[in-house]
């Protein structure tokens, strides 16, 4: 398993490197076939809370998924020993997930509800003076308060079951992919306990 240890705006010493090393020994046996794992440092100047000052990500790249961690903390090894610590439990929550939903590929999840948009009132009319930007396709009126970020990724058709292992390696509640089975784009979310829901679109 190689390690890459890197800093942004800050320096790695040899120690810091050597205990990184010996720390994410623990990992293999967690997850088989582990190729390389990424640790990336950066010091966040101009943080008002100390706790935001140091952020550390682990990237665990293998033959399966890429699974990524991330945790804020005042230093270099506080963050990281956090950002380890959520990298564990992404991995023994797959695991987990695993073994209790065994036979998922041809189930079904129920009892989703999805999210309602309520809005009290017309919004109101735009000044024809106020500035209007275009981003990623969408008119942005002012300096918002909307804030988009596009991300384009390679992607390929997932049973459902594979989706949920990706959307536990990741670390986030919810998984957007397109379906093996039904080929449409669709969404796994995480509901209470070990729960999820699941949103298909009808394309056409």
């Amino acid at each position: 398993m190689d390690i890459v240890v890197t800093g942004r705006h800050c320096t790695i010493s040899p120690e810091l490197k050597e205990l990184v090393s010996e720390r994410l020994a623990t990992i293999e046996r967690l997850r088989d076939r582990v190729i390389r794992v990424e640790v990336e440092f950066q010091a966040n100047e101009g943080k008002k809370h100390p706790a935001d000052a140091t952020t550390v990500q682990l990237t665990l790249r293998s033959r399966g998924p890429v699974i990524r961690a991330e945790a804020n903390a005042e230093d270099k090894t506080a963050a990281f020993e956090m950002a380890l610590d959520r990298l564990k439990s992404q991995l023994r929550r797959a695991a987990d997930r695993r073994k209790t939903h065994r036979g998922l590929r041809a189930a079904t999840i129920s009892e989703f509800a999805p999210p309602v948009d309520e809005r009290n009132g017309a919004p109101d009319e735009a000044d024809d003076e106020v500035p209007t930007t275009n981003v990623a396709g969408l008119v942005v009126t002012g300096d918002g308060p909307l804030v988009v970020r596009e991300k384009v990724f390679d992607a390929e058709p997932l049973t459902l079951a594979q989706a949920l292992d990706e959307m536990e390696l990741v670390g986030h509640d919810f998984f957007l992919y397109q379906d093996a089975e039904s080929g449409r784009p669709s969404v796994v979310y995480r509901r209470k306990a070990y729960n999820y829901g699941v949103i298909q679109l009808n394309v056409g």
